[in-house]
């Protein structure tokens, strides 16, 4: 199932994705997160298939194998999910996101919720272009909103000049020095040890900046403009995952988030972080997606 496939959209452009878990399990779309792509997903497959779930995973427009969308918006993308679930057979689906994968779960949720049962969102990325307390943001992440506001063209260069560093593949024996630079939090730095793990969050991200600067570039752009629809339209099922050590997006932005949504159960978890969360309870999340979904909070 570890293949890439393509789809090709009405206006030409091809969407790649990838499959993970049970191949004729309950379809779940999943989204991956900033700066990522789809072997992301590779964190569900063993879990995905004991519990017989159906992964499906797309690079977003101009990650990895995904043609560039130039203009788009965050709204686009539901045209994407329902081109995926048309084009593989099913009518109804689930989806799973991470980190900066929220947002395209939101919008597909509020946009189709006659065909999307339950969403599960894990460490997910708050509305950044409202009103917020942006002290609850990762300081790389506060530094980048002001570049875009202030500075767009120098967070541009800087964008294409990061490209060839975060392109490459760290040496096995270098990986320790690596997680103690980025200054993880200690149950991050843990989970991150395991082999797996590691592959499947920082190849992900190398396959991102690989195919192009302006890509990554793109996709982040997303986070800073408006959704285009209220946090308050998602009325399908939520199942809202957040480590209380989280310092990509905090704790309270997540609880900021719950508040806003009218079916949403929301947990948040002791001594998890924005890494750790997912990869030491995916198989509880999936569980809960796939059980939990036809369920009130």
């Amino acid at each position: 199932m570890h293949r890439e496939n393509l789809i090709k959209l009405e206006d030409g452009a091809v969407i790649a994705f990838e499959e993970y878990g049970a191949a004729n399990g309950v379809p779940v779309i999943f989204c991956h997160g900033w700066p990522s792509s789809r072997t992301m997903a590779r964190l569900t497959d063993e879990p995905a298939r004991d519990l017989g779930i159906r992964v499906i995973s797309p690079d977003r427009p101009g990650i990895s194998g995904s043609s560039l969308q130039p203009d788009r918006k965050l709204t686009d993308w539901p045209r994407v999910a329902e081109r995926i679930a048309d084009h593989l057979g099913f009518r109804e689906f689930r989806m799973l996101a991470i980190s900066g994968g929220a947002p395209y779960a939101y919008a597909t949720a509020a946009a189709m919720p006659q065909r999307v049962r339950a969403i599960a969102i894990v460490g997910g990325a708050p509305p950044m272009a409202e009103p917020f307390d942006a002290k609850g943001l990762l300081p790389l992440y506060r530094w980048m909103l002001a570049l875009h506001r202030t500075e767009p063209r120098l967070l541009r260069i800087l964008f294409y000049l990061a490209r060839p560093l975060l392109s490459l593949r760290p040496p096995v024996r270098l990986r320790p020095l690596l997680l103690k630079m980025l200054m993880l939090r200690q149950c991050d730095a843990e989970s991150l040890r395991d082999a797996a793990a590691f592959e499947a969050i920082f190849e992900s991200q190398r396959r991102a900046w690989r195919a192009s600067a302006e890509g990554v570039m793109a996709d982040a752009q997303i986070y800073a403009q408006p959704w285009g629809f209220a946090m308050e339209d998602v009325r399908v099922s939520v199942r809202l995952w957040h480590g209380k050590e989280d310092r990509a997006f905090s704790v309270q932005l997540a609880e900021e988030v719950a508040k806003r949504l009218p079916n949403c159960k929301a947990r948040f978890i002791d001594d998890a972080g924005h890494y750790s969360l997912a990869i030491r309870h995916m198989r509880e999340i999936l569980k809960d997606l796939i059980c939990g979904a036809d369920t009130s909070p």
